[in-house]
């Protein structure tokens, strides 16, 4: 008989065990080794079973056992050590109190936010909190982490998934299965917020046709970073809002348009809600982690038109200065677009056109944040763009993607200077780095603070046998777990147990091992390495120098072509001929990750470039010794130096899918033969690969501070908050300031039509311009009624192509030097590059509260 709803009853602690509680309350034990080992030391047998869960394990461990620990000297003082050490790592200043102590000792304005608001649709801080799918998640609670690690304020705010993301079978023939598991919130690491009256905080937003939908908040702790989750499956929802929160990325556009607006509108709502409670400051600056929690900007706009009395403009001014957008969607096809019906629809406008979504802003005036080239989508990668001051891809190379981009939304000016920036994504060092490659990163950084280290300077320090040794010892941890997994995936594919003791020699704890597992997308190029399966064959099967593969990865449900690629890999690993060299594991989670990204010796990554945004999970084999073996995209195209691995040949410029995918897959198979392999091969003094191991202690040394996700928020820190918390404290807090920033807008754009450049004219350089000469250009300008100092007048020199394009420009502001027939200005130009050379001369609003020139948009060429 089918049970109709779970519940999870929590054990109950003898009071001498009472900071066991606490302990596994805070998710810090997934990342503190000595944590887990004191859990493990309740019930081996039941941590193992529970794959080290430490409260399902609390579940189930017997009274005896509890009451018998409960007078175990050793086991409670090792209990209160770890209770006291965790004390000290929530309250002790940290690398973000010493900076707050260091700006506020030189007095220079620089500010740091007291708090600062992370909104994402999907957290990965541990498998035992299963709020994730893949690299977006494990990218959010990574930086959760590294923020608690560092002593940054942040908050974090997301959903809590009835059923999470989908669990993953393999058919016989290879298909994709997916399974959904409901999880019981009371079963989870997650409290309930609770008020002063002890009841669950629970926050609403208004819904077409008179409904409310609700969510009850719950608190995830973080170590130091409280992490919201809204959980919309309770009984005040009729049973279409109820479902809001059952699946992460599940359902149809209407279904996750409730998800997004219950992420940024509600999300927004608890934060004032916890802040409340709690007292913990409100936060300065909001984080938008891609274009889901876009809608925060609503909540925040209409709160301040509410209550502030201001205008929508001046209440989007003041909103935009604290605002920060991240997106990791390097084309178009990734961006969440909606119908703009659907939109309207829950923007739920009254019969003067004002939203009941977001009282005080007009519907029009809603659906004009996410308006793009076709009028009926709703773009909410624009609205981010829109409702931010500042806004950043996640790795160099991906920048440069966004710019280009999202070019349409700043006309008239270059990619170059979209106001995107970049900030390359990290990973958590203690959750990815295997224990024992952990104490080498510290041997190798001297043990300074790993959080805050920029470099590991003393490499040296770490023999070549030692490093030999530890990667042995990871590569047949990861052999283990796969024949474990591959066995058990033929058991649920019909297999019988008698038929499958070849399992239990597939792969070998010697033989050179790739790794590669990522979510199974079309441009993430699975079967790449399938492009001439006997090549691949042979490679796998070479007598002297042997390869072989682990595999890795979930297909969206709804992606067909990402599961025929799935099966097609399945298909090949299942050859009797290979299987013992290549494998697919089946469920691909944080746990397996941990093992596969430090168990393989290469980590293959193939997308089509540039459609890869970041990646990280070649990070977190780098962190591990691993070396990997990439296109030159995403964080490999800055990192890569020539000796951390490999960068595999793109085929740029080919417009033939096939022929591209050919030539690369070449490539990929001649460095495999000729230049991987044989490294790794070459053995010298006790068998040991010398030149395979210098390399692993290059790429620790060089790309270990590097990829780090405390080095991704100490930049998010410096570059994005601070000088968000800045324009925040200047526009979003004395309103005078943003109501005359918004009328300052108003006037340059409605004066902008009238400006124009009236004349242009040089002298300096004669007849025949040589390097050394010096350009005099002098420019007449109509400034349309704005007066001098609201603008910037630039000379923009660069080369030129035949068609007057200007190329590698640089500018040059203008000095003002009089009104006379118009507005004068000049600039002195040495010429500095010989060949084709041009100029041009043009305008640009300038304010001091303008975070880049082209904010506004606006700009008059000659």
């Amino acid at each position: 008989m089918k049970a109709l709803r779970r519940f999870t009853v929590r054990p109950q602690l003898p009071g001498p065990l009472e900071p066991l509680g606490a302990l596994i309350r805070n998710l810090r034990w997934s990342w503190h080794p000595a944590s887990q080992d004191l859990f493990a030391d309740i019930d081996r047998d039941l941590w193992e079973r529970f794959e080290g869960d430490p409260l399902k394990l609390l579940g189930a461990v017997s009274v005896a056992r509890l009451q018998q620990l409960a007078t175990d000297r050793p086991f409670l003082d090792r209990m209160h050590a770890l209770a006291a050490d965790l004390d000290a790592y929530l309250t002790e200043p940290r690398w973000y109190q010493g900076q707050l102590a260091e700006a506020e000792a030189k007095a220079d304005g620089t500010v740091l936010p007291q708090s600062i608001a992370y909104f994402s649709m999907e957290f990965g801080v541990s498998e035992v909190l299963p709020n994730y799918s893949g690299g977006l998640g494990i990218l959010a609670g990574d930086h959760l982490k590294s923020a608690s690690d560092l002593g940054v304020p942040i908050i974090g705010v997301g959903l809590l998934y009835r059923f999470g993301y989908f669990w993953q079978s393999l058919s016989a023939d290879g298909w994709q299965q997916e399974h959904y598991l409901a999880h019981d919130p009371q079963g989870l690491p997650i409290d309930r917020l609770t008020g002063p009256d002890g009841e669950q905080a629970v926050i609403s937003l208004p819904m077409p046709g008179g409904r409310r939908l609700s969510a009850r908040i719950w608190q995830a702790r973080v170590g130091r970073v409280p992490l919201l989750l809204l959980d919309a499956d309770i009984e005040a929802n009729d049973d279409e809002l109820r479902s809001t929160t059952d699946r992460l990325y599940g359902g149809d556009q209407d279904h996750r348009i409730k998800q997004e607006l219950l992420l940024g509108v509600g999300g927004v709502r608890a934060v004032n809600a916890y802040c409340d409670i709690t007292g913990h400051p409100r936060p300065e600056v909001f984080h938008m982690n891609e274009g889901h929690a876009g809608f925060l900007g609503l909540e925040r706009i209409a709160s301040l038109i509410a209550d502030q009395a201001v205008t929508p403009t001046e209440a989007v001014t003041a909103v935009r200065a604290g605002t920060v957008f991240t997106t990791h969607t390097p084309v178009p096809a990734g961006i969440d677009r909606f119908p703009i019906d659907l939109v309207r629809h829950y923007l739920d406008g009254d019969e003067t056109g004002m939203s009941r979504l977001a009282p005080g802003l007009r519907v029009d005036e809603i659906l004009a944040f996410g308006a793009e080239d076709d009028p009926a989508r709703f773009n909410m990668a624009h609205m981010g763009l829109r409702l931010a001051q500042r806004a950043n891809g996640v790795a160099k190379l991906h920048g440069v993607v966004s710019r280009q981009m999202f070019a349409g939304l700043y006309p008239g000016f270059d990619a170059e200077e979209v106001p995107i920036g970049s900030v390359t994504n990290g990973v958590h060092l203690p959750t990815w780095a295997a224990r024992e490659m952990y104490s080498v990163a510290g041997d190798m950084a001297g043990w300074r603070d790993l959080a805050s280290a920029e470099d590991w300077p003393d490499g040296d320090r770490v023999s070549n046998q030692r490093l030999w040794e530890l990667r042995q010892t990871l590569r047949r941890r990861l052999v283990v777990m796969a024949r474990k997994a591959v066995r058990d995936s033929w058991l649920l594919r019909g297999s019988s147990a008698p038929e499958l003791a070849w399992t239990e020699s597939i792969l070998d704890p010697d033989v050179l091992t790739v790794g590669f597992a990522r979510r199974v997308s079309t441009y993430k190029r699975l079967t790449l390495m399938l492009r001439d399966p006997a090549r691949l064959k042979r490679i796998l099967l070479h007598p002297e120098r042997p390869v072989q593969i682990v595999i890795a990865g979930k297909a969206h449900p709804a992606d067909e072509y990402g599961k025929r690629f799935m099966q097609e890999m399945v298909r090949f690993a299942d050859d009797n001929e290979i299987r013992h060299r290549i494998a697919y594991l089946p469920d691909y989670d944080m746990g397996m990750a941990a093992i596969l990204c430090a168990g393989a010796d290469v980590w293959l990554n193939n997308p089509i470039r540039p459609q890869e945004a970041s990646g990280t999970s070649g990070m977190k084999a780098a962190l591990n010794g691993a070396l990997n073996l990439s296109i030159s995209d995403g964080w490999w195209d800055e990192l890569f130096d020539g000796h951390d691995g490999w960068s595999i040949p793109s085929a740029d410029g080919i417009t033939d899918e096939h022929r591209r995918d050919d030539l690369e897959a070449t490539a990929l198979y001649n460095l495999l033969e000729n230049r991987v392999a044989p490294l790794f091969y070459q053995r010298g003094q006790d068998d040991r690969p010398d030149g395979w191991v210098d390399t692993v202690r290059h790429t620790l040394s060089y790309l270990g501070p590097r990829v780090q996700a405390t080095r991704m928020v100490r930049d998010y820190v410096t570059q994005y908050y601070a000088p968000a918390a800045t324009f925040h404290r200047a526009i979003g807090t004395d309103l005078q300031v943003a109501k005359e920033l918004a009328a300052w807008k108003d006037t340059v754009r409605d004066a902008w039509p009238r400006i124009r450049v009236v004349s242009v004219d040089t002298s300096g350089i004669g007849s025949e311009p040589s390097m050394g000469n010096v350009l005099s250009v002098r420019a007449s300008v109509d400034l349309g009624g704005l007066a001098p100092e609201d603008v910037e007048v630039q000379t923009v020199t660069g080369r030129v192509d035949d068609g007057e394009q200007l190329h590698e420009v640089t500018t040059v502001p203008m000095e003002y030097v009089g009104n006379g027939d118009g507005y004068r200005y000049e600039a002195q130009l040495p010429l500095e590059r010989s060949g084709p050379v041009g100029y041009t001369v043009r305008v640009l609003p300038r304010h001091p509260l303008l975070a880049s020139p082209a904010e506004l948009g606006l700009v008059t060429t000659a």
